[in-house]
């Protein structure tokens, strides 16, 4: 009998992960793990960890492995994690690779690794345009997907907002920063017949049902 999935969605800003992630979240009753999600819910806990995390946020600085680590343990050992899950953003280091090893390991569950690959030039489109809610959170984009209203959310009427890093510059260097630490986990899982690459630059439907074809298997 096949194991329970640990579904790895890997991917710059901009690829799409987050969209995907819900849709196979929905289709498959499989609970999304967004670690960006994750963190922004800890750090409104009126908790020693939530004040730790919402110290660090406001810091600027990035969460440690090991609390990371943590977090990642405590969330998949709930209930709705049973038969699987699928991570957005987790793991980003060999550190956190080697993590979720001992997870998968401990749960006995097997990971799959999806990298859904979008050519720079349309990263930066796609980025550039990008919209933030400042109440919700919800994004759109300028070219691709805009608001019904002119900077106006469709869901609860937030204004939106161009974040700072969504500046050709700071995306051209989000990006490199990406490549460069994402190289040795995509070598790793080839390495371990655990990776598949999908072209992310397709219309949504598209992507989607070849991820999902890939996921079932």
């Amino acid at each position: 009998m096949a194991k329970p999935k640990i579904i790895v969605l890997i991917g710059p800003q901009g690829a799409g992960k987050g969209t995907q992630a819900n849709l196979l979240s929905e289709r498959l009753q499989l609970p999304h793990i967004s670690t960006g999600d994750l963190l922004r819910e800890i750090s409104r806990q009126d908790t020693t960890r939530g004040q730790e995390v919402k110290a660090i946020i406001r810091s600027g600085k990035l969460v440690s492995d090991e609390i990371l680590a943590e977090i990642i343990r405590d969330r998949t050992q709930c209930d709705d994690c049973y038969k699987g899950y699928i991570l957005d953003g987790y793991p980003r280091t060999m550190p956190q690779v080697e993590n979720l090893e001992e997870v998968a390991r401990d749960q006995n569950k097997d990971i799959l690794v999806v990298n859904i690959t979008v050519p720079r030039a349309t990263l930066l489109q796609r980025l550039s345009g990008r919209l933030t809610c400042k109440t919700c959170g919800h994004v759109y984009n300028i070219l691709l997907r805009p608001p019904k209203s002119d900077m106006v959310c469709d869901l609860d009427g937030g204004s939106l907002f161009q974040r700072a890093d969504d500046v050709p510059e700071a995306i051209d260097e989000r990006l490199r920063i990406f490549e460069e630490q994402t190289a040795p986990l995509l070598d790793y899982y080839r390495a371990t017949g655990r990776l598949t690459q999908i072209d992310g630059e397709r219309e949504v439907e598209a992507v989607f049902n070849e991820l999902l074809q890939v996921v079932s298997q």
